[in-house]
Formats: C-alpha cells, sequence, structure tokens
C-alpha cells in the first residue's frame, strides 16, 4: 500500500512539476517519467549513469530542466531531433515523452548506456525513437546522420566551440542546434563566434533562467544553421575537443 501511495505522490509532483512550467501532462506522459525515474535509479546501482538519484531532483534536474523554455526551439515544423552525446538520455528521452511526434534519434560512444536506453525504449512504449553508436565526430561523417535534423540538442559537458563542432554538422541547413549550458555561458558564446561562423551556423538566441523554486542557473544557447558545413569538420576525433575552433 505504501508502494501505491508513493507512486501516486510521485505522479502528482511530476505533474505539477510540469504545469508550473506550462507543459499539461497526460497521465501517460507522467507515468512514463516515473517508468524512466525507476529504471535509471535501478541500472545507477550497476552503472554510473547519474550522479541524481533522489526523485525530486532528479525530476528537477533531469526531466524539467530537459524540456524547461523548448516551446522556443521545438516548433510546429519540427519534425527531427538528435541528442549528441546522449548519457543517460537527457534531455532527448524528456523531450520525446514531452513532444511524441518528434522523430528521435540518441547519439552515444557508449554501447552500455545505449543498451539502457533501449530498454527505456521499450519498456515507455516510446515509438520513432532509435538510438545510434558513435562517437560525435565519427557520426557527423555518416550520410544518414549528416545535415538530416531540423534540431540537434545536447546536454553534454563541453565548451561552445567544441560542441559547434560536435553538432552543427548534423543540422540541416535552416535547422537549430541548441546546446544546453549550466550558469551563464555569455563568455563561452563569445569566444565561439568564429567556431559558429566556420561551421555554417550564427548565434540566434541566449536564454539564461533559474530551474524552478531553485537558484540555479541555466543557458540555452540556440545556433541556427544557415549554410552546409564545410566538409572538413567535424575534424577527426579527439581534435575538437584538444584543440578548440578559435
Amino acid at each position: 500500500m505504501a508502494e501505491a501511495i508513493q507512486h501516486g505522490e510521485c505522479i502528482e509532483k511530476i505533474m505539477n512539476a510540469f504545469a508550473q512550467i506550462g507543459h499539461e501532462l497526460t497521465n501517460k506522459q507522467a507515468e512514463q517519467f516515473f517508468q524512466y525515474y525507476e529504471m535509471l535509479v535501478e541500472t545507477n546501482k550497476v552503472m554510473n549513469l547519474t550522479a541524481i538519484t533522489e526523485f525530486d531532483e532528479v525530476l528537477q534536474k533531469h526531466f524539467v530542466d530537459s524540456v524547461l523554455k523548448s516551446e522556443i526551439f521545438i516548433k510546429e515544423d519540427t519534425k527531427t531531433l538528435i541528442d549528441v552525446g546522449t548519457g543517460a538520455g537527457f534531455p532527448g528521452v524528456p523531450l520525446k515523452i514531452m513532444y511524441p511526434q518528434l522523430k528521435v534519434t540518441l547519439l552515444d560512444s557508449l554501447n552500455k548506456r545505449l543498451n539502457f536506453l533501449n530498454q527505456v525504449i521499450e519498456k515507455l512504449g516510446l515509438e520513432n525513437i532509435t538510438t545510434v553508436h558513435y562517437r560525435a565526430e565519427d557520426g557527423a561523417r555518416k550520410a544518414e546522420l549528416r545535415e538530416q535534423f531540423d534540431c540537434v540538442v545536447s546536454r553534454a559537458v563541453a565548451n561552445m566551440s567544441t560542441l559547434c563542432e560536435y553538432c552543427l554538422p548534423y543540422a540541416k541547413v535552416g535547422g537549430c542546434f541548441v546546446a544546453y549550458k549550466s550558469g551563464n555561458a555569455e563568455e563561452e558564446i563569445d569566444k565561439a563566434k568564429k567556431a559558429v561562423h566556420l561551421l555554417g551556423g550564427v548565434k540566434e538566441n541566449a536564454i539564461y533562467f533559474d530551474l524552478p523554486d531553485s537558484d540555479i542557473g541555466r543557458s540555452l544557447v540556440i545556433v541556427k544553421k544557415k549554410e552546409p558545413t564545410s566538409k572538413k569538420y567535424p575534424r577527426k576525433a579527439g581534435l575538437p575537443s584538444k584543440e578548440p575552433l578559435q
């Protein structure tokens, strides 16, 4: 009985947290987030997926964080999305739950993380979502992935110049790349100007905000893809992080 009450409380918390940021979830979506949480914590016992495991923190710092302000870049004509360096599935899986019509690709260099995500996809009954196993630099050279996506997202830890080289090659001309950053990314954005230009992009917007009921600062940096990325980018694996374009 206690477990059922806890389950009910968690569902209510999920629905309230999303309503607070302007997203009304269906019962099915709330259940999917709860199942995702359970699988994340269970699998985390045997594999390092996240340092955050307490329910309220996962809800705030992973689920809400993944979709907060997403209405700014997920438009009616956004059909395809790739999450580069998805890790435990953030922000790609929450965005898929939130916007079930999206066709989503989750890219990561570690197979065991993708095995976990494939289990999540199956358990949650998600459709039109696939995982691909590549380093970001290598995947971006594959014809089936290069310049194929309306929206590219990444919450991976890397400086803005490096992230742009990893991610902009995946965006269609007219599409966008959205970098999820912690704190104020103003200085990073400034340093990445040359990289953005070289890779065919232009900074469209940078949004700064705190997660609800906290002083945890976040930035969303939106880069519009204006022209095709030169075939010389991304450079070979390892170079974008060792020698960021400046």
